[in-house]
């Protein structure tokens, strides 16, 4: 894929952003197409999900011919040298989207701002060759993962999958079905603009007062709420659970029973036409109309 600078007038502004961000976190950020270094990122990829009976996450082989094929991979680096994180992202047909399907930090610097970085080369990168799009698939039960989408990057969804992989196999997600939502990032959108320049798309959950409770969790408190405030244009909010990656090992019958609910809950709001575009610090999505 030929590289056209300026191919899209959001083009500056991002990698000026994706500069920031990547000085903000401590790295560097490039765009990696090694072959010995492509060897490192399958090794950190495997240092962060493990391995299933198909081996790494994604071998050494696939990163040699997504790279080799003009796609994409963003590999973060310490200052000493030390690989950090990588996001790896392929181009859909007719160059119409990005489709980032992993990315991960090295364990211990999840809160440096490596992933923010990574994300925002992603994006520079796309809008670099006019691909004013990306999107990806994550788990709806993670809700830190689901705030750094929807509210540090100004992602949306509108569609929910069932089992999209199947059966998980790998350590973190523990036999457990893999739903998962697909988010869908405006890359010049103004709220991926000022996210990018470090001001998230903040929501905060209104008082238990102003809402009123549509569902309970497996958990026995609220999981499911409509905001009573007319101006809100009837905003639900659909909380995760705390901490999914726990609880499938200390209960994996109450961490399924939350897949349900999950499943339940965002597919009938988006059959009504609702997005989700936001999530606060505590894991309550915010759905609009």
């Amino acid at each position: 894929m030929s590289l056209t600078l300026e191919a899209h007038p959001a083009a500056r502004h991002a990698r000026e952003a994706a500069t920031a961000a990547a000085e903000r976190a401590g790295v560097t950020v490039i765009e990696e197409t090694d072959r010995e270094k492509l060897r490192d990122i399958e090794g950190l990829l495997v240092s962060i999900w493990g391995t299933s009976p198909h081996g790494a996450p994604v071998p050494f082989d696939i990163l040699r011919a997504i790279s080799h094929a003009g796609c994409n991979i963003s590999a973060a680096y310490l200052p000493d040298g030390t690989l950090c994180g990588a996001a790896v992202a392929i181009v859909t047909p007719g160059d119409t989207a990005t489709y980032s399907f992993i990315a991960g930090v090295a364990p211990g610097i999840a809160d440096k701002g490596v992933g923010f970085a990574l994300k925002q080369h992603q994006r520079a990168w796309s809008l670099d060759r006019g691909i004013e799009t990306m999107t990806w698939t994550f788990d709806p039960l993670v809700s830190r993962n689901a705030r750094f989408n929807l509210s540090k990057l100004g992602a949306h969804v509108r569609q929910y999958e069932r089992n999209f992989y199947g059966l998980m196999e790998d350590e973190i997600n523990a036999n457990d079905e893999s739903d998962r939502l697909v988010a869908v990032w405006p890359l010049s959108s103004e709220t991926s603009i000022a996210c990018g320049e470090g001001t998230p798309r903040d929501v905060e959950l209104p008082e238990l007062g102003a809402t009123t409770i549509l569902k309970h969790g497996p958990d026995g408190e609220p999981q499911l709420l409509r905001s009573n405030d007319s101006t809100a244009d009837d905003t639900l909010w659909c909380r995760a659970p705390r901490d999914i990656v726990a609880l499938r090992a200390s209960d994996p019958e109450q961490a399924a029973l939350w897949r349900i609910t999950m499943r339940e809950s965002f597919e009938t709001a988006f059959a009504a036409g609702y997005q989700a575009d936001g999530v606060t610090r505590t894991g309550w999505y915010r759905l609009s109309k």
